[in-house]
């Protein structure tokens, strides 16, 4: 604790046996001893109850621990997964039969015509000028114009 050598003690002990006296100075020296130990007594208790203190902070913190543990294992003890799933699947069934128990209430809506894909175009009708012997089929005896009902043959290519 303080860094006294042999040789200070030595000049200490030879001023007090000179300063006090050889009468007193086993007396001085005996007080002395005492208010040593009570200071190291302090000391001890002081370093025991700040020790104490740290052990309290620690189990508290330690019960903390144990007690949130604790609580997951219940939690986990608790846990069912069958359960669950069972839950799951009776709430999906109810919205389902829900589903098919209502009427539907509209049709599927038709997409706007913007939406449609562009019609194919309609085949052109012969112009009435034409000649009707162009076609290799008899010209039927309709007031519509020739090629109009026609159906291309099998080896011709369409135009």
């Amino acid at each position: 604790m303080f860094d006294i050598g042999w040789s200070e003690l030595l000049l200490i002990g030879i001023v007090a046996l000179i300063a006090i006296g050889p009468k007193e100075l086993p007396t001085v020296l005996r007080t002395l001893g005492q208010w040593m130990g009570k200071l190291r007594r302090m000391a001890g208790e002081f370093q025991n109850q700040f020790h104490e203190a740290l052990r309290e902070a620690e189990m508290a913190d330690l019960k903390k621990h144990v007690d949130d543990i604790t609580s997951t294992a219940k939690s986990y003890a608790n846990f069912d997964p069958v359960s669950e799933v069972r839950r799951e699947f009776e709430s999906t069934q109810h919205q389902i039969e829900n589903a098919m128990a209502q009427p539907p209430t509209a049709a599927a809506p038709t997409p706007a015509p913007e939406a449609l894909p562009p019609a194919l175009p309609e085949p052109t009708a012969a112009p009435a000028s034409a000649p009707a012997a162009s076609t290799s089929a008899p010209a039927a005896s309709t007031s519509e114009p020739a090629g109009a009902d026609a159906k291309p043959d099998a080896g011709s290519k369409p135009a």
